[in-house]
């Protein structure tokens, strides 16, 4: 019987570039929360993207990295994100584009992915749900993913 270790998991953090004032600031809680699950920081990869938009197929490439065997496996993912709402319907086309393309990488690899794409109507909202003392949303994210890897392990995947 296989024994889970959270010391060996390893994780991947895809981060937008875009509100990285927002998105830094999850990210480092995404960090935290991992270490504080027992993740070694060895273990943990950052990777940046353009955009929001982006984040899917980044998250795609890195998974489709573990199928080649490139490199050691990554067995969870957290997508962070801010999307801030416009004077136009953008922001409802990229959020929709964002969630359905993460939710599909999940059902059809398997992978869990830690969901932190925000989605708010002032920069104000999205630095409040960034902020440690409010609740991190990239801690909140990234510990969503550690209980799906229980879930997925616990079901011997």
């Amino acid at each position: 019987m296989k024994t889970f270790s959270w010391a060996s998991t390893r994780i991947a953090i895809v981060h937008s570039e875009w509100n990285s004032v927002v998105t830094d600031a999850m990210k480092q809680g995404a960090i935290d929360a991992l270490k504080g699950k027992g993740v070694q920081e060895t273990n943990i990869t950052s990777i940046s993207c353009p955009g929001a938009y982006e984040i899917p197929l980044a998250l795609k490439m890195i998974l489709d990295r573990n199928e080649s065997k490139m490199g050691e496996p990554i067995h969870g993912l957290v997508a962070l994100g801010a999307v801030i709402q416009g004077e136009t319907p953008h922001f409802d086309v990229i959020n929709q584009g964002v969630t359905q393309g993460i939710m599909r990488l999940m059902l059809d690899t398997g992978t869990p992915i830690g969901f932190g794409i925000l989605t708010t109507h002032t920069v104000q909202q999205a630095m409040d749900r960034a902020n440690p003392s409010k609740g991190n949303k990239g801690a909140e994210a990234a510990l969503a993913m550690c209980s799906m890897l229980e879930v997925k392990f616990d079901l011997g995947h």
